[in-house]
């Protein structure tokens, strides 16, 4: 379970031990007790992000790509922008130092190291949310929502709107310990999360996320543990069979769709035709990726290229573009996955999962939805109403997309507050 000696991540958790004490971040099986949360911070080795600039230099580059579109990929010119920042421009300690200035810990679940950022609220009415990334993401997406979701007298909110935040790394990614074994798939997760929320001490507590943060929160709604009230997504699992069916059979939509439907109807069938193959890359064959942790550019790449519309946010930023993600944003979430070596260990999630993305789920608890018009595909009511009977809030908000909470915070913060609102004690 823990790192080789020569990795850049086991090197940063030694440098983080000299800082915190030995004993808050040494591999699990030295403790005497097992459930302990142990303080952790980051540190890398400076020889670690000479590395990283050393390899974006010596890139091998591919010839520019024959169309004046992204209908072949991510384009050179955006990839070559990118790299001339991440080399040149870019500050990895400035990220250390907004992570280390949060509240972060380790603790052992199930066998496995799980990182997680844990801030609580000073206002006595705060409601415990743990809210989980996805993939290609980190805690670095939900960094923005900690302040107004803990502090909301100071971001434009009431008491009554605070919450304690608990952000975990998904196994595999970022501080989370690589799994050794098979077996870590969203329900497991989703155990693990329960587990972690009650050995915080909380008895009552909701979830958020979006991507793999949707699944987990998803599949904690269906095992329906006593202490989870209610969830809350930004990509839900709404798409009814009848429509699963007419885009697997790459169909006409079905007739009588409405306007709503037939819109969501056209983003799946471009994502079936166009982004399906990506993740199908990592379900079938993870550990074929050896690129991405060879390469920072084509992990950077790959990365990027994870739905058209956010690469489209993105190639805009790179062109010099303003938008709800600045470059830094987008090369501090490629700098964790590169420095802690997590590529092929976070594809495996898609190897392990074997649920459906965005079938149902049956659940009965109280669910909360916010669409975003640029997500993979925005959910209409008519869709979550049949998927959640127990539906609390939907809205459509005008702008954002995939990564709701890196991009529009605010926003999402906002929804949080409305949706979780009756659940206050």
């Amino acid at each position: 379970m823990s790192e080789p000696q020569s990795s850049p991540m086991r090197r940063a958790v030694l440098v983080a031990a000299a800082a915190v004490g030995a004993a808050s971040v040494v591999p699990a099986a030295l403790h005497a007790t097992a459930r302990e949360v142990r303080p952790f911070q980051i540190h890398f080795p400076d020889a670690a992000l000479t590395d990283l600039r050393r390899r974006i230099a010596g890139t091998r580059w591919p010839t520019r790509e024959l169309v004046p579109d992204a209908s072949q990929g991510v384009q050179l010119g955006t990839m070559q922008r990118l790299a001339q920042h991440w080399e040149r421009g870019y500050d990895w300690r400035r990220v250390e130092a907004r992570l280390n200035a949060l509240p972060m810990f380790l603790t052992e679940i199930d066998g496995l190291d799980i990182h997680f950022i844990h801030v609580r609220s000073r206002h006595p009415r705060a409601l415990p949310v743990i809210i989980t990334h996805g993939w290609p993401g980190s805690v670095i997406e939900q960094m923005k929502m900690v302040g107004p979701l803990t502090d909301p007298m100071a971001h434009g909110g009431a008491p009554d709107d605070a919450f304690d935040v608990v952000i975990p790394s998904l196994p595999g990614h970022g501080f989370s310990a690589k799994p050794a074994a098979t077996g870590w798939n969203p329900q497991r997760i989703a155990r693990a999360w329960t587990d972690l929320m009650k050995r915080l001490g909380y008895t009552r507590f909701v979830a958020q996320g979006g991507d793999w943060g949707d699944a987990v929160s998803e599949q904690m709604a269906v095992q329906a543990p006593p202490e989870l009230l209610a969830i809350h997504t930004n990509m839900p699992a709404t798409v009814p069979d009848e429509i699963a069916g007419a885009l697997a059979a790459n169909a006409e939509p079905p007739a009588g769709l409405s306007p709503e439907e037939r819109n969501a109807y056209e983003q799946l069938a471009f994502f079936y035709k166009h982004g399906l193959g990506y993740a199908q890359e990592m379900a079938n064959r993870p550990q074929t990726l050896y690129g991405l942790e060879d390469s920072p550019i084509g992990l950077a790449a790959w990365m990027l290229d994870h739905d058209a519309r956010s690469y489209e946010l993105i190639r805009r930023v790179f062109d010099g573009g303003t938008e709800g993600l600045t470059r830094d944003d987008v090369l501090d979430n490629v700098t964790l996955y590169w420095l802690t070596g997590t590529a092929v260990s976070s594809a495996r999630l898609y190897w392990e999962n074997k649920l459906a993305f965005f079938a149902p789920k049956n659940i009965r608890i109280p669910v909360a939805v916010s669409v975003f018009p640029d997500e993979i595909y925005a959910a209409p009511r008519s869709w979550a109403e049949r998927a959640f009977p127990n539906l609390i809030h939907f809205n459509r908000l005008p702008k954002g997309g995939h990564f709701a909470a890196w991009e529009q915070p605010d926003v999402l913060t906002a929804e949080l507050r409305a949706a979780f609102r009756s659940f206050r004690a």
